[in-house]
């Protein structure tokens, strides 16, 4: 028996490691960046929805689609514009505002989770004050702010000189007037992105893009049908 206790240990020693992993990998959930390892239960109805938050579609709208976001994510853009090296994804937003929203039938809410450096948090602060001056040029600057997205992070496009440049091309905007806004309103910018970015965690999002729509979490750049099965049980 001495000679066989070495492969026999072994062997139970695999098993038990095998074991690990199946359980571990059963219990996780990633999809994109904005995955969680477990979702937990969620009501869009308990998102704290406000003037402050851009948003597009009717505000009447019967389905909301809640949407934390960080301009410089990969995935986000992935999701939004597409064209991203590495993702091979159709883009689901444009999709979504052409059947949904512009038919009255969903609004999108854009919160806050800046994590991927001070360009991140630049750009959330520009927002803030584009939506407070700009509302109905909104998403003509966000959806410009995804195509110009360049590497990840604080690196290339991004920080302020580059953001005012790309306002200084959309008709009917003010860089200056924005900038002006962004350094009055600093402090209370600030706030609004902390509370996005900490009621997201709440719900459970660690990352970006992350979506909560009726009683669904969708954690991740997924596919537009994962979007519109969540969309239409609603309606």
């Amino acid at each position: 028996m001495q000679n066989y206790s070495i492969p026999i240990a072994i062997v139970l020693a695999g098993l038990l490691v095998a074991a690990a992993v199946f359980f571990s990998n059963g219990s996780n959930m990633n999809l994109g960046n904005g995955g969680t390892e477990q979702t937990p239960q969620v009501n869009v109805k308990d998102v704290k929805i406000t003037a402050d938050d851009p948003f597009i579609g009717d505000a009447n709208a019967p389905v909301t689609l809640v949407y934390w976001s960080d301009y410089q994510c990969p995935f986000c853009k992935a999701v939004e514009v597409g064209g991203v090296a590495g993702i091979p994804i159709d883009p689901s937003i444009p999709t979504l505002i052409s059947d949904y929203v512009n038919t009255g039938k969903l609004r999108i809410v854009f919160k806050d989770f800046p994590f991927l450096g001070e360009d991140s948090i630049t750009a959330a602060l520009y927002e803030h004050a584009v939506w407070e001056m700009y509302p109905d040029k909104f998403y003509d600057w966000r959806d410009a702010m995804f195509v110009a997205q360049d590497d990840e992070g604080d690196v290339g496009f991004g920080d302020e000189p580059s953001i005012l440049a790309l306002i200084k091309k959309i008709p009917g905007m003010d860089a200056d007037a924005l900038k002006a806004k962004v350094a009055a309103n600093k402090d209370t910018y600030q706030q609004l992105i902390s509370a996005d970015r900490s009621e997201g965690a709440s719900f459970g999002v660690g990352g970006t893009p992350a979506f909560i729509t009726g009683t669904t979490l969708i954690p991740g750049a997924v596919d537009l049908s994962t979007f519109k099965s969540a969309i239409d049980e609603q309606l």
